[in-house]
């Protein structure tokens, strides 16, 4: 599988891919920790940039809808300064209790009062929330592959089959958390994935399928190399930064 694996990113990034996946496989070292926190949560510092990429201000109603382990959600509380609500979602009971510890590790209590942790499934919330939301994060589960080649187990029974329906799953998200938002709304999709299919491969489909739901907005990310729809922040080019995509959506 492990050649497989290859071919199908090779296919994708040609030459670079030799320069890519060696980084991939390198430990994350860029990592910083938001200001104004009890205690330290480190992350990615492009994880961080995303999440304020956003653009959450006080007084907002912000879902952040596949919210484990809970940094980016640790960023946008920060932003709101303790005024609005945030909305903290995901399916797990394990995943959500790690995110609730991180919560109350890492943020002033002022701030946690804000935020809800759920548990539903986000590719069905707009058919139960429509227009609830000034603004979502859809940070959605992807093919992670940074962590599968750093993973010998994980990359042992990858298949291309795999990230097909991790597509299918976001796009579906992504659907659902359009419906949830307020019109004149703004959510940001993202992902740790490097494969275009679950990147700008997801808003073309949108854009193609539903042209009036939404208009792109472009974002600037450091280190951001610019795709169809939305950037993304590549190792191999960004000193070990990502990988992280984003684009962001408002609403019509």
């Amino acid at each position: 599988m492990k050649a497989s694996f290859d071919d199908f990113y090779r296919s994708q990034y040609g030459t670079r891919w030799e320069c890519l996946r060696e980084a991939l496989l390198s430990p994350e070292e860029d990592k910083a920790s938001p200001e104004g926190l009890i205690r330290p949560y480190f992350m990615d510092r492009t994880s961080i940039e995303t999440a304020m990429a956003l653009g959450a201000t006080p007084g907002e109603s912000i879902l952040d809808m596949c919210a484990a382990p809970g940094g980016k959600s640790i960023v946008i509380a920060l932003s709101l300064k303790g005024s609005g609500e945030l909305v903290s979602n995901d399916r797990s009971p394990e995943r959500r209790l790690r995110m609730r510890r991180a919560f109350e590790d890492s943020l002033p209590e002022d701030r946690r009062t804000i935020i809800t942790i759920t548990g539903h499934d986000a590719s069905r919330w707009g058919l139960y929330e429509q227009e609830r939301y000034d603004r979502i994060l859809l940070d959605a589960p992807c093919s992670s592959e940074r962590h599968v080649l750093q993973s010998p187990e994980h990359l042992a029974i990858w298949s291309p089959s795999r990230p097909k329906r991790l597509a299918a799953m976001q796009y579906s998200m992504l659907a659902s958390a359009l419906l949830a938002l307020k019109p004149g709304g703004r959510l940001l999709y993202s992902t740790c994935s490097i494969n275009s299919a679950e990147d700008e491969g997801i808003i073309e489909r949108l854009m193609e399928r539903k042209p009036r739901i939404a208009r792109h907005v472009d974002i600037d990310l450091a280190y951001g190399e610019k795709r169809s729809y939305g950037t993304i922040v590549l190792p191999d080019r960004a000193g070990g930064r990502g990988p992280m995509y984003a684009a962001m959506l408002e609403k019509i």
